[in-house]
C-alpha cells in the first residue's frame, strides 16, 4: 500500500522531468505562486541539454549551440543571469561541408559576409541565397515570435497580422513540402543545400524529401535572426541556472525518483505515484516526459474522455534511434586541414542526398551509412575553461545511427570508423592527440537519459498544426483530462534547446489556474 500524504493537495502543480522545457515551466509556475514539485528521474536536472565530466574536462551530453532558446524572452523574465548564465557569441555562426569538397564555407549572423563566404566556394548559388533569405528570413521571424506565445487560432493571427502577412503564405507552402523541394528551388548545388539538410529533417530523424518536413529549410535563415551562443561552462550550465531560479522562488525539487503513475479520479488528476510507493496529490501534473509514456504507462483511472488519446498514443509508432554522440579529449590544438583557423563554429559535414535518403531507410533495418551526416565542433575554443590547459574537447554527432543495430552497440567498432573518417578532415597528427573518448549511442540514450529507444518523440509541426488544432494536446499543451498538461520536446514548438513549450505550457496552466 502506497504512502499518501495527509493534506488534500501537497502541492499546486508537479512537473515531472527535469529536461530544460521541464525547468522552465517549473520556474514559471513557481515564480507565479504555485507551489510547485519538480520530480526527476536522474540525479541531476537538465537531460541532454546537460554537460558532465569525462577525461578531465566538461563535455556537454548533446551540440552545445543554443539559437533559439536566445529569441525567447526567457532568459530575462527568470533573471538567469544573475544565477550564473552567461553566453558566448559564436561567429562565423557556422561552417558548411560536404564529404565531397575539401572546401568549406562560412554562415556567418551577417547575411554580406555568408553570401562572401559562398561566393569563394560555391559562386553559383549567391542569387539564390539572397532569394532565400528574401522569402526565409520571415518565416523564421513569424515562427519564433509564434512560440513566445501559447498558440492559439487568435494568437497565431495576430502575429500574422502585426507582420502583415509577410511569411505566412510562404510557411503555409513550405510546411506541406519537403525541406528537400524548398531548398532546391532557390539552390543547384549540394554543397549549399546539404548542411541545411542535415539541420533540418535529418536531425529529427527524417529523410530531407518527407512531406510536411519543409519548414526545416529555415535552419540558415535562424542564424541570420539571432546570433548562436554557448553558455560560459557548458550547455548544462542553462539546466543549472533554470533550477537555482527554481529553487529561488520557493520551488521543491524530488530528484532520483521514478513515476509509476499519474492517478485520476472523476475525470481530473488528483496525484502521482513513484516506484517507491509514495503518493503525491496535486490538482494540476505537467508532464515533460515522452507522450507514450505519459498517456499509456502512466494515466491511470483516466477518464472516458480520454479513450481515444489513449488508444492513439498506444498505437502511435516510434522510431529508434537517430544519432550518436562522441566525446572526445585532445592533448594538442586541433587544425581543420584546408582552413587558416579552426573556429569554434560547429562545423557541418553532410554527404550526398541520395545517401541521407538511405541512411534514414537504414534506420529501420539497422545500417548505417558509409558517409554519415556529421555535427562536429571544439567547444574549447569558445570557452577555454572546459578542459585543462593545454587539451581540447572534439564534440562529434553521427546522424542516422539506428537503435537495433545487428551485433548491438557494445563493442560496436562504427565509432572508430565515424573518427576516422573525421580525422581525415583534420590535419595530420590528430588521432595521435586523442588522450580519452568516449561514445553515447542510442541504448545509452535510452537506458541513462529515458529517451525512448534513443529518439525523441517528434513535434507536430509547428504554429501550422497549433492553428489548426492537429494532436492539440502536444500542439497546444491541454488534454482531456482536467489538470493534465505536456510540454517537452514533443510540443510546440519543438526542436532542439528552446524552451518556449515550457514557458507556454506553463503560462496555461496560470490562465486555467
Amino acid at each position: 500500500m502506497g504512502v499518501t500524504a495527509p493534506n488534500e493537495h501537497d502541492y499546486d502543480a508537479i512537473v515531472i522531468g527535469g529536461g530544460h522545457n521541464g525547468l522552465v515551466c517549473a520556474a514559471y509556475l513557481a515564480r507565479h505562486g504555485v507551489r510547485t514539485l519538480l520530480i526527476e528521474a536522474r540525479s541531476s536536472v537538465g537531460g541532454t541539454a546537460s554537460s558532465e565530466s569525462f577525461g578531465g574536462a566538461t563535455v556537454n551530453i548533446c551540440n552545445c549551440d543554443h539559437l533559439t532558446f536566445r529569441t525567447t524572452p526567457i532568459a530575462g523574465e527568470l533573471d538567469l543571469e544573475r544565477h550564473g548564465l552567461r553566453y558566448v557569441d559564436i561567429e562565423p555562426a557556422q561552417l558548411n561541408g560536404h564529404w565531397d569538397s575539401d572546401e568549406y564555407w562560412e554562415l556567418h549572423h551577417d547575411v554580406e559576409a555568408t553570401v562572401d563566404s559562398l561566393a569563394r566556394v560555391v559562386p553559383a548559388d549567391v542569387a539564390g541565397y539572397r532569394r532565400f533569405v528574401r522569402d526565409a528570413v520571415p518565416v523564421a521571424r513569424l515562427i519564433t515570435e509564434a512560440a513566445n506565445n501559447p498558440p492559439t487560432r487568435r494568437s497565431l493571427l495576430g502575429h500574422a497580422g502585426r507582420r502583415a502577412g509577410r511569411g505566412v503564405g510562404t510557411m503555409l507552402r513550405w510546411s506541406k513540402a519537403s525541406a528537400l523541394d524548398v531548398l532546391r528551388g532557390y539552390f543547384s548545388d549540394e554543397r549549399t543545400f546539404g548542411p541545411a539538410l542535415v539541420e533540418g529533417p535529418v536531425v529529427w530523424g527524417l529523410s530531407p524529401d518527407t512531406p510536411g518536413t519543409g519548414l526545416g529549410a529555415i535552419a540558415f535563415a535562424l542564424r541570420h535572426i539571432t546570433p548562436v551562443g554557448r553558455p560560459v561552462g557548458g550547455s548544462g550550465a542553462l539546466p543549472e541556472a533554470l533550477l537555482a531560479s527554481f529553487l529561488a522562488a520557493g520551488g521543491t525539487t524530488l530528484m532520483s525518483t521514478r513515476v509509476s503513475s499519474i492517478n485520476c479520479e472523476g475525470g481530473s488528476v488528483r496525484s502521482v505515484s513513484t516506484t517507491d510507493g509514495t503518493r503525491i496529490h496535486a490538482p494540476v501534473v505537467v508532464s515533460a516526459c515522452d507522450p507514450r509514456r505519459t498517456f499509456v504507462e502512466w494515466l491511470n483511472g483516466a477518464p472516458a474522455a480520454a479513450g481515444k488519446l489513449v488508444s492513439k498514443w498506444a498505437g502511435m509508432p516510434h522510431q529508434g534511434g537517430y544519432e550518436s554522440k562522441m566525446d572526445v579529449v585532445l592533448d594538442r590544438d586541433p587544425v581543420l586541414a584546408g582552413v587558416d583557423t579552426t573556429p569554434a563554429s560547429t562545423i557541418v559535414i553532410s554527404p550526398t542526398v541520395e545517401e541521407l535518403r538511405a541512411g534514414a531507410a537504414g534506420i529501420a533495418d539497422g545500417t548505417v551509412m558509409e558517409r554519415p551526416a556529421m555535427l562536429a565542433n571544439f567547444p574549447t575554443y569558445a570557452d577555454a575553461g572546459l578542459a585543462p590547459a593545454g587539451r581540447h574537447v572534439l564534440s562529434l554527432e553521427t546522424l542516422f545511427t539506428p537503435y537495433a543495430l545487428p551485433g548491438g552497440w557494445p563493442g560496436s567498432t562504427l565509432p572508430d570508423r565515424w573518427l576516422g573518417a573525421f580525422a581525415r578532415r583534420m590535419q595530420p597528427g590528430f588521432l595521435e592527440s586523442v588522450v580519452a573518448r568516449r561514445t553515447v549511442t542510442p541504448d545509452l540514450y535510452e537506458s541513462e537519459f529515458h529517451l525512448p529507444m534513443g529518439h525523441a518523440t517528434s513535434f507536430p509541426g509547428g504554429p501550422l498544426s497549433a492553428l489548426m488544432g492537429i494532436d492539440p494536446e502536444l500542439s497546444r499543451y491541454e488534454t482531456p483530462v482536467t489538470g493534465l498538461y505536456l510540454t517537452g520536446a514533443a510540443t510546440f514548438p519543438g526542436a532542439g534547446v528552446w524552451g518556449a513549450s515550457g514557458r507556454n505550457a506553463a503560462l496555461t496552466v496560470i490562465k486555467r489556474l
